[in-house]
């Protein structure tokens, strides 16, 4: 567990110390440190993936090998991108019925999402360094300490926490739960990270094409909460077929 704690605070400070660096690297340049942009929160986010990864690579915290790889489980990754895509509109249901929580970053969230760059760092850059700590660091170590199910559940809320923006942790944590579900399956981050991607993905795609912060499902679906309801039943009826394929696929690689 104590582990598991220095790894996830390794994280929050390897991001502290990306933002000084550009900080420092945009002052040399004449610019001004305190505004916020978008090139310079890409920046930002490149150089902590980078020191992420080789963070947390060279001191072999987290494992990677490419015997899952090898076992040639496609369908796993496919299923795992079917799953993201049926959890988008129950998850954005869920989210308008609980009651609104603090939005911390929401400038910031609002600048990568309008800005093509800005998938770089949420649909890339995020579900590898995310997945190489949580789950290829994290979980792999609490595994090795708890019973799957609480190391699973402890790995989540490590993930949440270190969101740390209250309007992202509910769902964080229950996403944690389901990517800690395919990593104990599989031994493996790909199966995790496929979902990872395919989530932010879609929520990026999802904010170009609807990018008023304050739009509901409802107005989605031009004020019929009937259909809104019909929206969240056909997606669940993705997500828990998927899930279900998920269960029956996925496996370890032998050896």
């Amino acid at each position: 567990m104590k582990n598991s704690i220095i790894y996830a605070l390794v994280f929050v400070g390897l991001q502290a110390a990306a933002g000084l660096i550009i900080g420092g690297a945009w002052a040399l340049m004449g610019e001004d440190v305190h505004e916020l942009t978008t090139t310079k929160m890409v920046a930002t986010m490149t150089l902590f993936s980078a020191l992420t990864l080789a963070v947390f690579l060279l001191a072999k915290w987290a494992a990677v090998s490419p015997k899952w790889l090898l076992t040639q489980q496609w369908t796993v990754l496919i299923w795992a991108v079917i799953a993201a895509m049926g959890m988008v509109i129950p998850e954005t249901w869920l989210l308008e019925q609980i009651p609104e929580l603090p939005n911390w970053i929401e400038d910031e969230q609002e600048m990568l999402m309008n800005n093509y760059w800005g998938y770089l760092a949420i649909g890339l850059l995020a579900p590898l360094a995310e997945e190489i700590v949580f789950r290829g660091a994290i979980l792999r170590t609490l595994l090795t300490q708890m019973k799957p199910w609480t190391a699973i559940a402890v790995s989540a809320l490590l993930f949440s926490l270190v969101h740390m923006n209250p309007a992202q942790m509910p769902f964080a944590f229950l996403v944690g739960i389901l990517l800690g579900w395919m990593y104990w399956r599989t031994g493996s981050i790909l199966p995790s990270m496929a979902y990872h991607w395919a989530n932010n993905s879609i929520a990026y795609i999802v904010y170009r094409t609807y990018p008023d912060p304050d739009i509901k499902l409802v107005d989605i679906f031009k004020g019929s909460e009937t259909h809104v309801y019909m929206a969240v039943l056909f997606s669940l009826l993705i997500f828990f077929p998927a899930i279900y394929q998920l269960h029956l696929r996925m496996k370890r690689a032998e050896g």
